[in-house]
């Protein structure tokens, strides 16, 4: 039921919604939050967030952090990905309709790529250096 690395890759390069998994510190459980990323197999995953928000200062914090996606249909599939900050560069233009793209079309991406070009302010790329992989599919036979 494990996928093979190249499955795992695959999946991961899907536009799926991930579950970015950090430590929150102060003696509580890890900070969960839905997050868009992007990744092409064999590289680096990555993910776009605010310079001073809390996913950036505890990812700072820890230096590393998780992705968790997944699906239920056909069958239940995911991938879990864990690994250290590779590296964190700031947000050129552009990225945010890149990262959009992969989730929204047509007028949908427009409005929300010069929406967040506007309102969301300074962003960092933070790329991730994958160590750990779990996954299943869990109807494979």
């Amino acid at each position: 039921m494990a996928l093979s690395r190249e499955e795992r890759e695959q999946f991961l390069s899907e536009p799926h919604v991930a579950a970015l998994g950090v430590d929150a510190g102060d003696a509580r459980g890890p900070l969960l939050v839905p997050i868009w990323y992007a990744y092409e197999p064999g590289g680096l995953p990555w993910i776009l967030t605010g310079v001073d928000s809390r996913k950036m200062q505890r990812i700072r914090a820890a230096g590393h952090f998780s992705l968790l996606v997944q699906r239920t249909t056909p069958t239940v599939r995911y991938v879990s990905v864990e690994g250290p900050v590779a590296e964190v560069t700031e947000a050129a233009g552009g990225l945010h309709r890149e990262m959009a793209g992969r989730y929204l079309a047509g007028d949908a991406l427009e409005q929300y790529a010069v929406w967040a070009e506007a309102e969301l302010g300074d962003h960092v790329v933070v790329r991730m250096r994958p160590e750990h992989w779990l996954s299943a599919d869990m109807g494979a036979g």
